[in-house]
């Protein structure tokens, strides 16, 4: 909700917004301008002396102001022709021209109602409520992505354009909450939606029809500092019952000009204090440092407009368009998606395709946005869902389970559910099943069985096709053709070969990195942006179903590298193992956000067997901050399959790495990784009760022993493994 609630605003207001932004940052600037141009008048002079010296040089003088800039001008009649000028107040001479500012001028109608009178104002007003929305909705999306509040500035990963996003949000947001309310204020202010605030002062007393009182006589000017002046108004020559207008910082009263006593004064109310005080916020006048401060901050919505639509447009080439797709209100099959990298949603447009075709009215939708009040025609629900990292909810189903568990009573429409994940993760399809599940015990009416899809399996999807299709009584083939992210050629630079001794071939291949376009790097496409434990597809020659190997390197280290065994019959193992320096793949990148160090300083406790040192490596490797790391290595013979072993002892003498513990499995005396584990119980309890936070990478059954060993010697402190994954301090990456 409130992701749609910051997106469309900032699309359909995107043009009337960045007018706004611009011309205001252009209007900041004035004042400063003002303020280092105008000649300033000095501390102790009093209104009085400063209108006698420009009576001296100007004797028709009409009026004196006063800006907020503390800048002073002059307004008088010469034998009948108007003249105006700026004034040296140490003199009284004029100095500059009074005209105003042209250039200022056209920016302020452009800011304030580009040209158009009262409808310009109210779009600008438009514009600047659609400010508002943005920046508070803003900086909830914000405040979420960073963990809370008190992590406003914690640092931020992912594509280039995102980042800048945020970045720029996370500082300008309290500039344009500022500008975007007062704004709205003075709209509402200039359409007389607010009170007047104030009246002008009644005569307390009668004129004494006097005239030519000395202007030093005067009490009321003597005694009051030009600083605090903003407007004298002199007497009409000649009409003895007109008076001296003065308007201060503190109010509003008249002077007689026979005499120079007072006759009226009223103060400035707390309404017009208000006011002025809005006034001042919005445009600097007063506070010129204030308004380029403001002025910076209002640069940075073209900024993130530009990287808005950037974040816009890569969401949309996840979701791949449905043509039509038919409103919610009106379709007969509600086809929900919950896809993470999107492939799912491409899976969704081929059913919707087939159903369309087979003369079924089919509307398809996000998880997250399932309403059953809203489908008044639907007679069946059908569910696509992808699992993220361990069990997890992917993007577009985020909020499904929560809305789904609130439901007193599920909709009558019978609903089928189907995942999609890869076997060979532990957490197989697991928020299909939890879906599955809860919507069983909800008492939901099945149309079809749970169902899996494994490996974007093409003959997988369309089994479960011919049996939808027997279940609605129709014919419906399914034939889908998956569509990977955009590839790159990856040429090999350097190779270590491994394990040969124990008829385990092993490789460290190291490649080029591919080069990178402008917006690849602003989207972060391709391989823009990785970190260690990120995922590389490899496409084997004479397959199109890639291989996935966990990244030993990030962007930063410059190059690309895994570990690759090779495996008996394996298609893609064989051909990478099999490669010299200068072959090329063809490989393509995948986030995998789940596997990550973090950006906290507690200790890491890495643990690894064979290939799995890989992305253990890569995260050695990157740890510049000296943060603690304990490695635990499973391997077969150090001779044979200890891989990195030239860099740990470097990287420790280095201090990214505090210890490494070897298990040696291919020896007289058979040592695992649990083993090593057991060994050192006691100080892994003691970092885990510390706040320690554990990664495990290799194949499911080292993965499952290392769970079983650390539940049965973390329990004497009251903690297991599922605890430590709750708390999010226990991560997988099993093969």
């Amino acid at each position: 909700m409130i992701r749609a609630l910051h997106r469309w605003p900032g699309l359909l207001a995107l043009v009337l917004v960045t007018i706004l932004s611009l011309s205001g940052a252009a209007l900041s600037v004035f004042p400063a301008a003002e303020r280092l141009a105008a000649p300033q008048a000095e501390t102790e002079l009093t209104v009085a002396t400063l209108a006698d010296r420009i009576q001296l040089v100007y004797p028709g003088v009409e009026q004196i102001r006063r800006s907020p800039s503390g800048q002073i001008t002059a307004y008088w009649f010469d034998q009948g022709t108007p003249g105006a000028a700026v004034i040296d107040p140490a003199t009284g001479e004029g100095v500059a021209s009074a005209d105003p500012n042209q250039v200022e001028r056209w920016i302020t109608n452009l800011h304030r109602s580009l040209f158009l009178g009262d409808g310009g104002r109210i779009a600008m007003a438009a514009g600047a409520a659609a400010m508002l929305v943005l920046s508070l909705s803003g900086a909830a999306l914000v405040a979420r992505r960073t963990g809370g509040w008190r992590h406003w500035f914690a640092p931020l990963r992912g594509p280039l354009a995102g980042r800048l996003h945020v970045e720029i949000a996370r500082i300008a947001v309290v500039g344009l909450l500022l500008s975007s309310t007062t704004a709205l204020w003075m709209t509402a202010s200039t359409f007389d939606l607010l009170p007047d605030g104030g009246a002008p002062p009644a005569f307390q007393a009668e004129v004494s029809n006097e005239t030519g009182v000395a202007l030093d006589r005067l009490a009321g000017l003597s005694e009051i500092p030009v600083a605090d002046l903003r407007e004298l108004s002199f007497p009409y020559p000649g009409d003895t019952t007109d008076v001296f207008t003065l308007k201060t910082d503190r109010g509003t009263g008249y002077l007689d000009q026979g005499d120079g006593a007072l006759l009226a004064w009223a103060d400035l109310t707390g309404w017009e204090r208000v006011s002025e005080t809005i006034y001042m916020l919005h445009t600097g006048q007063g506070a010129a440092v204030l308004g380029l401060v403001l002025g910076l901050m209002a640069l940075g919505v073209p900024a993130m407009g530009a990287t808005g639509v950037l974040i816009w447009l890569a969401g949309r080439r996840v979701r791949p368009r449905i043509r039509g797709n038919q409103p919610a209100g009106r379709a007969g099959t509600i086809l929900l998606v919950g896809s993470e990298g999107g492939s799912t949603w491409g899976f969704a447009a081929t059913l919707h395709a087939a159903l369309t075709q087979a003369g079924q009215s089919v509307h398809v939708g996000p998880m997250s946005g399932f309403a059953p009040e809203r489908y008044t025609r639907a007679e069946r629900i059908i569910l696509l869902a992808a699992t993220y990292g361990d069990g997890a909810a992917p993007a577009s189903a985020k909020g499904f389970l929560d809305r789904l568990n609130a439901f007193d009573r599920v909709p009558d429409m019978p609903i089928a559910v189907l995942g999609f994940g890869d076997r060979s993760f532990p957490a197989f399809c697991a928020f299909a099943k939890d879906v599955a599940a809860a919507a069983q015990a909800k008492g939901w009416p099945e149309l079809l069985p749970l169902e899996t899809v494994d490996r974007q399996s093409p003959q997988d999807f369309a089994r479960w096709g011919r049996a939808l299709g027997d279940a609605l009584r129709i014919d419906l083939e399914l034939s889908h053709q998956p569509v990977l992210p955009k590839t790159e050629t990856l040429t090999l630079v350097s190779r270590r070969a491994y394990g040969a001794e124990v008829q385990a071939p092993t490789a460290i291949l190291r490649f080029a990195l591919p080069r990178v376009t402008l917006w690849q790097r602003l989207v972060g496409a391709g391989f823009a942006r990785f970190e260690a434990g990120d995922l590389i597809g490899v496409l084997p020659e004479g397959s199109a179903v890639p291989r996935l190997y966990s990244l030993a390197s990030a962007r930063c280290d410059g190059f690309i590298e895994i570990v690759v065994k090779k495996h008996p019959g394996g298609l893609c193992s064989g051909q990478l193992t099999a490669l010299e320096p200068g072959d090329t793949v063809t490989a393509f990148l995948r986030r995998n956000p789940g596997f990550r160090p973090g950006p906290s300083r507690a200790p890491l406790i890495l643990i690894g067997a064979g290939t799995g040192i890989g992305p253990l490596a890569g995260f050695v490797r990157g740890n510049t901050r000296r943060r603690p790391i304990h490695l635990f290595f499973g391997m077969r013979h150090p001779k044979s399959d200890f891989f990195y072993g030239e860099e740990l002892p470097a990287w420790q003498d280095e201090e990214r790495l505090v210890r490494l513990v070897m298990a040696v499995s291919r020896v007289e005396h058979p040592h695992y990784v649990q083993d090593a584990l057991r060994d050192d119980a006691a100080q892994v309890t003691r970092l885990i009760r510390d706040g320690a936070r554990v990664m495990v990478c290799g194949g499911r059954e080292m993965a499952a022993g290392v769970a079983d060993t650390l539940a049965e010697i973390l329990a004497p402190a009251g903690l297991t493994p599922a605890v430590l994954k709750a708390e999010g301090r226990y991560v997988e990456d099993v093969y």
